[in-house]
């Protein structure tokens, strides 16, 4: 999918509102270095655009000094509205024989061009706000966990992050997942 002039001008003046809004996310970045990081790669507007369009509101929350990229995620206070009701991965999906969802959560993430959360990176985001009070959030499961049938995810309830266990295969609507995106 390639994005028009006018949906390029309008997430780029959207993430810049964003960045400016919300500099507590990434205290000392410029939004002039992460507007140049997104000119030299404009193929990662894509995957912006779809992280917006699915209600995610990404935003800077780091730069990686070694390599200079900037880390956008999902940053919305819940879980994406339109990332929800999917279960974890195609096996859990083609698993299921009745009342299939839509979707896996991490077959949508590589269609969007993005990275479901790890929960290194899922507590790191919690140290910027609140986030999932009321919703829950899919993260990478380690292979171990899944090899069994299970796959994690976290919210923030009693002012706690929380990382739980479910079947893979398990799907509810207040069950997402955030993305993060290198730029």
């Amino acid at each position: 999918m390639a994005l028009s002039t006018e949906q390029r001008a309008e997430l780029i003046i959207t993430l810049k509102a964003r960045f400016e809004k919300n500099m507590g996310r990434h205290f000392g970045l410029e939004w002039a270095n992460v507007q140049a990081r997104l000119e030299a790669h404009p193929d990662k507007l894509v995957s912006l655009y779809a992280m917006e369009q699915t209600g995610g509101e990404p935003d800077v929350i780091r730069l990686d000094s070694a390599t200079g990229e900037v880390l956008f995620v999902d940053c919305s206070a819940e879980s994406p509205a339109g990332r929800r009701s999917l279960c974890y991965d195609r096996a859990a999906l083609d698993g299921r024989k009745e009342h299939k969802p839509k979707n896996s959560a991490l077959d949508l993430a590589a269609e969007m061009g993005i990275e479901m959360l790890t929960e290194g990176q899922y507590h790191t985001l919690q140290t910027l706000g609140r986030f999932d009070t009321k919703t829950s959030s899919w993260l990478i499961t380690p292979h171990a966990i899944r090899k069994l049938g299970g796959a994690i995810f976290g919210d923030c309830r009693y002012d706690h992050v929380f990382i739980y266990h479910n079947g893979a295969d398990s799907y509810y609507a207040a069950r997402g997942f955030r993305g993060a995106l290198r730029v």
